[in-house]
């Protein structure tokens, strides 16, 4: 068995990339931000607990070089999962609050690698927003689908932060990796990660949108983004057969085939929500989502170049490669919302 590093142990794919490494019997080093925060790091405690002297947690800053070392001495592979998600509303500075953390946290784990002598092999966890910018965008690309051979070249720090940095720590894993030939690197490129979350405490921006429909925030009308979904129980399993499976390699887009309106996520679970009059019962109409956009962070250009824009996606590289098996769209919002509402959502 292997003995692997899981960077950002707290977070929601973390967690269940830890969860499935445990129930194949490997050991588990993961890091965390602070080994005081009790309530952050229970779930941990708790599959500490379940797996004895499996898992063993270090604390660690992406931001701060070097600290990192400690918690990746003698393991053989690394799954990088650290990086925030942040919905715009969320973002207050878009370099400070999530490209540098992105881009130095991959720098300072990877160069780590390059120090430590027992590492084989690098998984990290990148995002579609890597491969493409505004929806606009992949309606160039062949037969209008997004695939691993693109390439996010119209993001920026200050028009789509998130994605910019999801684009620039990717590029420079691959620099990184290209510079030397002890390790490999892979990357899994998720859409947007839903499903049971593991720990009530991620700040995941993918639970949040959820959350505030559910909570009836999105009840006059949902403006109509698109996204690829991906349970995040196949993601973990992505990260996990990733890391083993020799012949693994490159790029793997983890998601639907085609993206899905945030109407459309209201829909499916609707017959499960204790409350399905607030969830919304259509589209709002493109021209308030203009008005809007510049209270929600969003400038017009970007609304132009997003809503009302579904694509389809080629998932075929981890089918078929990796066995990944996708849930339907509606096992994934069930599951997700009976666990918000176990977690004590209302």
């Amino acid at each position: 068995m292997s003995t692997a590093l899981v960077t950002g142990g707290t977070g929601f794919i973390g967690i269940y990339v830890i969860k499935l490494l445990l129930e194949r019997g490997d050991r588990v080093h993961t890091t965390v931000r602070d080994l005081k925060d009790q309530k952050k790091c229970q779930p941990l405690l708790s599959l500490q607990n379940a797996y004895p002297g499996k898992l063993h947690l270090f604390q660690a800053d992406l931001l701060k070089e070097g600290s990192f070392a400690q918690a990746m001495q003698g393991c053989d592979i690394v799954h990088h999962v650290a990086s925030p998600f942040l919905v715009p509303q969320q973002i207050k500075d878009g370099m400070k609050d999530i490209v540098e953390p992105a881009i130095k946290g991959t720098q300072n784990v990877l160069n780590t690698a390059n120090q430590t002598e027992s590492v084989k092999r690098i998984v990290l966890t990148s995002s579609i927003a890597a491969m493409y910018g505004d929806s606009a965008d992949i309606l160039h690309y062949d037969n209008a689908t997004l695939t691993e051979s693109h390439w996010n070249t119209t993001s920026t720090a200050t028009s789509s932060a998130y994605s910019y940095s999801k684009v620039a720590a990717e590029r420079e894993a691959w620099k990184i990796c290209h510079a030397q030939s002890r390790w490999d690197l892979i990357a899994i490129n998720p859409g947007l990660v839903i499903g049971p979350s593991l720990t009530p405490e991620s700040a995941s921006g993918s639970l949040h949108m959820l959350e505030a429909m559910y909570k009836g925030d999105n009840k006059m009308g949902a403006p109509e983004l698109h996204y690829p979904i991906a349970d995040v129980r196949e993601v973990a399993e992505a990260h996990v057969r990733a890391g083993v499976d020799a012949a693994a390699k490159g790029r793997y887009i983890v998601a639907s085939e085609r993206s899905v309106s945030q109407l459309e996520m209201a829909n499916l679970v609707r017959p499960y929500h204790k409350k399905p009059d607030v969830l919304p019962k259509k589209n709002l109409p493109k021209v308030m989502i203009y008005l809007a956009g510049p209270f929600m962070g969003v400038s017009m250009k970007w609304v132009s170049r997003n809503i009302g824009i579904g694509y389809k996606v080629d998932n075929r590289r981890s089918v078929e490669e990796l066995g990944i098996v996708y849930r339907s769209k509606a096992e994934t919002m069930r599951d997700h919302y009976n666990a918000w509402v176990e977690a004590g959502g209302k």
